[in-house]
Order: C-alpha cells, then structure tokens, then sequence
C-alpha cells in the first residue's frame, strides 16, 4: 500500500519503529578520537547547561558552597534570595570552569608524554602541555569564553545585589528612626504601642534595640568630641 494512503496513526507508529531501529544501530562514536570529541561535547553543555550540579560532582560541597553565600549575604525577600542564588550558582560554575581546565591540560599531558622526549622532566611536561592545548584548543577556547561571561555574570548580578540590600537598609533604617520617635512619644506619654498599628514591621524590641544603639553612638561622638578638644 504506498504510505499517502497509510492511516496517520499507522504512519505514526511505522515511522517510530524505524527511528527504534536506526537508534540501536548507533553505538556513538567507535574510535578514540571521536570518544574524545563526544566526551568533550558534554564537558560543553555541562559548562553551558541549567543543570548546576552535575552527577560527576559533589552535592555535599554544593550545598556547603551555597551555605557560605547565604550566611555572607543574608538576603530577604525573594528578589534578594533570587539573587544570591543566581550568585552562588554562577560562581560554582567559574570554579568548575576552572577545574576542567586544569583537568583538561592534565589529560593531555598524559596522553602526549609518550610523543615527547627531551631527556629532561620539566621539559618534556612543558612541551607536553603545550601539544595538549594546540590538540585541544577550541576546547580551551570554550572553557576561557565561558569562564569570562560568567565572570561578567557574577559581577552584574553582585552589584545589583549590593545596591538592592544598600537600599532595603536605608529604608529600614528611616523606618526604625520614625518607629523610635513614636515609641519614644509614648514611653513618656505612659502609653502602650504598638509598631503594626502604624504599618512598621518590626517589633518593640527590635525597635528598643535601635534606640540604644543609637544613644550608644551619639555617647561615643561626644566622648570623642571631647577628647579631640
């Protein structure tokens, strides 16, 4: 029967069992260089993938690594949050960039030390690295692009972090101000307050704390301006 006449939904299946069988015919790539080539295909979408961890790797470290930038930042808020994520992941994949190139080079120094000889160790390394870059350059190349929009990547994402939190704390910090005037009013009024009543966020105590921080500084630049005198 020619295939125009096929119903759609046998034509669907046909066409599935011939993708199957073509599929089991392929085995990947059968000689050493072609392995390389595929192996270094997936080093590539491991550099330039969504996934951040890849199986090769190891989550604890991640999950450590992701630890440090939460306890140095502290964000709040989703968008802070989003942020340093984005930061902790993008500098995971600099320090895997670089890992790969290091281990790149020592992969083809090993696979070149056998084609050198010049009767001298630190010589023959020399030369071996340096035959493993000119087999491997587009890799090279790849991993240095990549390595460079991340480093970019990384610096735009901190700096709108850093002017996003800069923001946040001076708006807190007018908040707690007029809190302290307020609870500062009533404290001499003899009169419960209570901070939600006027929109603030933060409770009594933190704004009690405030207070005396504040009256701590305002001791030290007097102290200071007396000693100065």
């Amino acid at each position: 029967m020619p295939d125009s006449k096929v119903p759609t939904a046998d034509r669907a299946i046909h066409r599935a069992a011939i993708n199957k069988a073509n599929a089991q015919k392929s085995t990947g790539p059968r000689t050493a260089a072609g392995k390389q080539r595929s192996s270094l295909n997936a080093l590539r979408h491991g550099l330039t993938g969504q996934t951040i961890v890849l199986p090769s790797e190891d989550l604890a470290a991640y999950q450590t690594h992701s630890q440090s930038f939460l306890a140095e930042y502290q964000p709040k808020g989703a968008t802070e949050t989003q942020l340093v994520q984005s930061l902790l992941d993008t500098a995971w994949q600099v320090n895997r960039a670089a890992a790969v190139e290091t281990n790149l080079f020592s992969l083809g120094i090993t696979e070149m030390e056998d084609r050198i000889r010049a009767n001298h160790p630190e010589a023959e390394t020399a030369l071996a690295m340096a035959m493993a870059y000119r087999e491997h350059n587009r890799a090279f190349a790849n991993i240095g692009i990549s390595r460079q929009r991340l480093t970019r990547q990384f610096d735009r994402t901190l700096n709108q972090l850093r002017q996003i939190q800069a923001d946040r704390r001076a708006n807190e910090e007018r908040q707690l101000d007029n809190a302290a005037k307020i609870l500062k009013m009533h404290k001499d009024e003899n009169r419960p307050y209570q901070p939600a009543d006027d929109g603030f966020v933060f409770s009594s105590a933190e704004i009690e704390t405030y207070m005396g921080r504040e009256e701590r500084r305002q001791q030290a630049n007097h102290h200071d301006f007396y000693a100065d005198a």
